[in-house]
């Protein structure tokens, strides 16, 4: 049975061991509420993928989950208006 001949130090087994570690997942915002999904699959909070409602998400809620679900997806849309740049006359208003 093979037996080292010397004792591996700390800084060499560390350096093995250097790309041995989990990794941070990628992570998109959806274009249509805003919440952080992996890239190419579909939005589970808006059912929602590429633009296109593929799933309807509300439809398997309750009465009280679904009127809040609509709620915030309001305000998101909201606070997306109120960012787009104004325009000349909207400026002038202002």
């Amino acid at each position: 049975m093979a037996v080292p001949k010397k004792r591996t130090t700390k800084s060499r087994r560390d350096k093995r061991r250097l790309h041995i570690f989990l990794k941070k997942p990628v992570l998109t915002k959806c274009s249509k509420c805003g919440k952080f999904i992996l890239p190419h699959t579909v939005c589970s909070f808006c059912g929602y993928y590429k633009g296109k409602e593929v799933i309807n998400v509300l439809e398997k809620l309750d009465k009280r989950e679904r009127k809040k679900r609509e709620k915030e997806i309001k305000a998101k849309e909201k606070e997306e208006k109120k960012k787009q740049p104004l325009s000349l006359k909207e400026l002038s208003r202002r």
